[in-house]
């Protein structure tokens, strides 16, 4: 029994100007659309038509072209057909054929045919299935390249899945550690200063010069030592997500200027002036007191650590939009540029020095940045040196 021949394609020959002159060979069922006498137009559908004027003048533009996908109603529906043509004795011989590679054998049937041309043809034809073949092997190839990157992808981050993991768990450790140790240190600090103070104030009598400077270095590194205490149970328990805000709905202006007079005694024995101002009129916040409190004493004790005397801290609080401002403003040296990225991280020092000797822990104002952004509110600073430095505060007015 003879295998059932497969359909190669339609071989016909048309003018110059697209009429049919003749079939040579019809397997694909498209007579009657290419009896002679009709168009190469009225053998495609509509949406190809004018597609196919634009193959016709492209053959006779250069001689031959092939590989142009147009769509031809065969037994009812459309089919997507390849075509190839090329000039050939003041005609032009059309192919179809239903893949590109049909097309190739079907122009290599022609034998009989020498035209230079048609051989163009048939050349380019044999080149493009190559060029398929190579691209499918290339193809081929970068498909496996890329399965084995994306596996090698899924194992690495399998793995950095495990690393974070216990990156986790040792940073939880280091934060239960460090808050024991803190708290066991404290105690005995508050002991030492308490002391120190009694006899500060209470054994001026008893002790000579040189003993009181003692007792006075003892006082002045125990207050140091009970702040960087404090300062590592604050990051401690702000690293562990345990952060926890009591909000109260507080008048801002009143809190801060109680503030302020608290920390007027220690700008004044700098001979520094410390000012507060208020533009305009600012609705209630709703804040953790004890927490704000905290970032406006580091704000406002930086500002006299770093002024020089006879200088002014001003204080300021204002509205933009729906944040109330906040803004700490000294006259003091300022901060490089390329130094200000540093100030809000734990233990980054910058270059400027304090003006009176002051101790700095380096935490104050990664601390302060914690507790502002968990009011979900923001914390910058302007500074230029020789100048001075402004730190700013924003705190929502309005629940979010």
């Amino acid at each position: 029994m003879k295998p059932e021949k497969q359909d190669v394609g339609a071989v016909f020959k048309c003018g110059l100007d697209g009429t049919i002159i003749e079939v040579v060979r019809d397997e694909l069922g498209l007579e009657p659309r290419i009896q002679p006498g009709r168009s190469l137009a009225m053998v495609v559908d509509g949406g190809s038509l004018g597609k196919s004027l634009t193959f016709l003048n492209e053959i006779k533009s250069h001689g031959a072209t092939f590989d142009w996908q147009l769509g031809v109603p065969i037994k009812g529906s459309v089919v997507i057909l390849s075509f190839g043509g090329a000039l050939w004795e003041n005609s032009i011989l059309v192919v179809a054929a239903k893949t590109s590679n049909g097309l190739g054998k079907l122009v290599d049937e022609l034998t009989g045919i020498g035209n230079e041309q048609i051989n163009s043809l048939r050349a380019a034809l044999k080149e493009r299935v190559n060029l398929t073949k190579e691209h499918e092997q290339r193809e081929s190839a970068l498909y496996d390249e890329l399965g084995r990157l994306n596996n090698e992808l899924a194992n690495l981050q399998r793995e950095l899945t495990k690393k974070n993991m216990e990156l986790e768990k040792l940073n939880e450790e280091k934060n239960r550690f460090l808050g024991i140790a803190a708290h066991d240190l404290r105690n005995p600090l508050n002991a030492i200063q308490m002391y120190s103070e009694f006899l500060l104030d209470e054994a001026v009598d008893a002790l000579d010069t040189e003993q009181m400077e003692f007792v006075s270095i003892i006082h002045s590194s125990s207050q140091f030592m009970l702040k960087l205490v404090n300062d590592l149970l604050d990051v401690a328990k702000i690293e562990s997500g345990k952060l926890e805000l009591e909000l109260v709905k507080t008048n801002l202006s009143e809190f801060i200027e109680r503030n302020v007079s608290v920390n007027t005694p220690m700008a004044a024995r700098k001979k520094i002036r410390l000012s507060f101002m208020q533009d305009n009129a600012i609705p209630d916040v709703m804040i953790d007191p004890t927490k704000i409190n905290q970032v406006l004493n580091n704000l406002i004790t930086n500002a006299i650590k770093f002024s020089s005397p006879d200088s002014t801290v001003e204080v300021a609080l204002n509205m933009s939009g729906d944040d109330a401002i906040v803004s700490v403003k000294d006259q003091g040296q300022g901060i490089p540029a390329e130094e200000i990225d540093k100030l809000f991280k734990p233990f980054q020092r910058t270059s400027v020095r304090t003006t009176g000797g002051e101790d700095s822990t380096g935490l104050g104002l990664a601390i302060v940045r914690k507790i502002v952004v968990g009011h979900r509110g923001r914390v910058w600073v302007e500074s230029k040196v020789g100048e001075g430095s402004t730190f700013y505060v924003a705190l929502p007015t309005k629940k979010g």
